[in-house]
């Protein structure tokens, strides 16, 4: 798994009971960005569709969400990776781009990024195995860059796992089968299908994932793009189509509370934190239109980078760490009887119209 902004790693327990106590059997990861939450999901027994705009989610969908375990000929995949894992580096864009233009990489890693992903488009293209490795190159990659998680920006000095070789590792298969969905949710919500249990965990501020993943996009998409800046941003980052509604602080609240009331399912699950541009009373309100309202909190680290400090794009620390911890908030709607015996388990977390901030030391 990625290191990944709002990531939802605490959480993932907690979100996968509520839905075998709910008794789903199919479920929605509207925003599901590295697939953990759909992960947890299909784990458990659910037909998962799983949705969002990047086409790195897309890859990790394909392979965790779609592909069926129980079809997939592992000796083939393990092969594949072996003979991946042995092609020596051939330096090109990215080589250049993200290791010498840029410092997110040490080169010789870079050029192993290059010659695998090369091959991969040459050989694997098409293949039930193609996503399957393309996600192992990029997890590979996230395993020995130089960066606090985000890709606006390197460390100034290399960091210790960039000396470690490139290696890639067969992913994690469930059995069962899924769907990978690349779209705006948006323009999706409510033309998905019906479900018995529906996550939401839409972006929480300016920042487009677009952005602040871009080395992934183009990973993924291969297609050499012309960049700016120090940290070599694809160029249709600065293109107004690519921000989410959702990273835009005076449109998210209606678009979010018209996402919300456009799924369709028995139970909906919204998490969001208390740094975001929603009130715990209006993701409630907005929430209400499927049914009773619980919410609950629990308390979480930030992101790396808000951990270790605020960094320019060349890698200097330019502020400090305001508070280390957040809290995450989970909504859920539905039935009343269902509500309450999914959320029972939790009722230590529970809030009221309380101040969430002001709760913090209680929970």
């Amino acid at each position: 798994m990625i290191k990944y902004i709002g990531s939802k790693r605490r959480l993932v327990p907690v979100l996968g009971d509520m839905l075998t106590a709910s008794g789903a059997s199919t479920a929605l990861d509207l925003f599901t960005g590295t697939t953990r939450v759909a992960q947890e999901f299909k784990r458990r027994g659910a037909h998962v569709t799983a949705v969002d705009t990047a086409r790195y989610s897309e890859i990790f969908s394909q392979c965790h969400i779609e592909a069926d375990a129980s079809t997939v000929n592992k000796d083939d995949l393990r092969e594949a990776l072996s003979y991946l894992n042995q092609i020596p580096g051939e330096p090109g864009y990215f080589t250049e781009t993200f290791c010498v233009q840029s410092r997110f990489f040490q080169p010789f890693n870079g050029a192993r990024v290059d010659a695998i992903r090369n091959r991969l488009e040459a050989e694997f293209k098409g293949s039930e195995l193609y996503a399957l490795l393309l996600t192992a190159l990029i997890y590979a990659a996230d395993r020995v860059d130089s960066t606090t998680g985000l890709q606006m920006a390197y460390v100034k000095e290399w960091a210790p796992r960039s000396y470690n070789s490139l290696e890639l590792r067969e992913p994690e298969l469930y059995v069962g089968t899924g769907r990978a969905v690349r779209g705006d949710a948006t323009e999706l919500a409510g033309a998905l299908g019906e479900f018995d249990v529906a996550y939401l965990d839409p972006p929480y501020n300016q920042h487009s994932y677009t952005g602040n993943y871009h080395i992934w996009e183009t990973l993924v998409a291969w297609d050499a793009p012309e960049h700016y800046g120090i940290a070599c941003k694809r160029i249709d980052t600065r293109d107004p189509a690519t921000k989410s509604v959702f990273n835009r602080k005076r449109q998210m609240p209606l678009a979010l509370r018209a996402v919300v009331e456009s799924v369709r399912a028995r139970v909906v699950i919204l998490s969001y934190n208390d740094e975001s541009w929603a009130t715990l009373d209006e993701l409630s309100e907005w929430c209400s239109s499927h049914g009773h309202v619980r919410t609950l909190a629990f308390d979480s680290k930030r992101y790396v980078g808000a951990q270790i400090g605020i960094f320019n794009p060349s890698g200097e620390k330019v502020g400090q760490v305001s508070r280390l911890r957040n809290l995450e908030l989970v909504v859920v709607a539905g039935p009343k009887d269902e509500v309450d015996a999914i959320t029972s388990p939790y009722a230590g977390n529970r809030l009221t119209s309380a101040s969430p901030r002001s709760l913090v030391e209680n929970i």
